[in-house]
């Protein structure tokens, strides 16, 4: 019996130590980069990405009559990559479901060459850690439909939902930088699109990370060092598209730019300033 059970010790050892490390430093970037996009949103392609939705949407707003077919053809693309995602996610689930359904020995894949446990309570827990992971990841990505549909109703009747006096107060609030405080203390229709917005394409970014950390899931399969591996591999990968470095650049020679804008630039300036 003791005997049964350091063999069963040894085979997990591995997994007991690199798989929490493996799923603990793509959570510990991402606590990181959350803090980043807080700190110095546009130093981060989150950040930057998301300033320029909200502007994209005003501007969207304020012509809607020639831009409408423009705001459905954008958020469409952005819809049907949602899909694409959310129904890979879901074919997934179906073929670890059936895995784990089946008695087949593909539930046991080289046993005798897989580094860790490979045990058949092991091997339940990997599909269904995998299939946890696509689920939520494919709820995302549903969820995502859902809000940019909405938002794009919200934005081609912004016109109908604000009043000529709300519109033109706001109007004149961009130029001078600050607000528009209604009496009621309720968010302007533009806080709520842009808060819309926002959701859709969070949940589409939380959808295709859950994505991206089914990869080191998978590899687990045939033993956790591949996971610990992809794990760390991941990471710089992700850096290099989360992270822009040439701001300080563009930043400067963007602000010697800016002082020979026209009056019409003054009025964009007023809706970055907001955003």
């Amino acid at each position: 019996m003791r005997l049964l059970i350091m063999v069963e010790w040894r085979d997990s050892f591995l997994d007991l130590i690199l798989i929490p490390f493996s799923l603990l430093i793509p959570m510990a970037y991402h606590v990181w980069l959350w803090r980043a996009v807080r700190l110095s949103p546009l130093r981060t392609a989150v950040g930057i990405s998301s300033a320029t939705r909200r502007l994209w949407a005003i501007s969207m707003t304020k012509d809607n009559e020639k831009k409408a077919v423009l705001v459905v053809q954008s958020l469409r693309n952005v819809i049907m990559g949602s899909t694409l995602m959310a129904t890979t996610a879901i074919l997934f689930c179906t073929g670890i479901a059936a895995v784990l359904s089946s008695t087949y020995t593909i539930k046991k894949p080289l046993s005798d060459t897989v580094f860790g446990a490979h045990g058949e309570y092991m091997m339940a827990l990997k599909y269904v850690a995998l299939l946890l992971v696509f689920l939520f990841a494919f709820l995302c990505h549903s969820l995502t439909i859902c809000f940019l549909n909405q938002a794009s109703f919200l934005i081609n009747t912004s016109s109908s939902l604000l009043c000529p006096a709300a519109a033109a107060d706001s109007d004149s609030d961009h130029d001078h930088h600050h607000h528009h405080h209604n009496p009621l203390g309720l968010p302007s229709t533009m806080d709520y699109i842009g808060e819309v917005l926002e959701r859709g394409f969070t949940l589409n970014f939380v959808g295709n990370r859950l994505f991206y950390a089914g990869v080191p899931l998978l590899l687990w399969i045939f033993g956790p060092l591949l996971a610990f591996l992809s794990s760390l591999v991941m990471i710089p990968i992700l850096y290099n598209l989360d992270i822009v470095n040439n701001i300080k650049s563009d930043h400067s020679s963007s602000s010697s730019s800016s002082r020979r804008i026209d009056g019409k630039a003054d009025k964009n300036a007023g809706d970055c300033t907001l955003v």
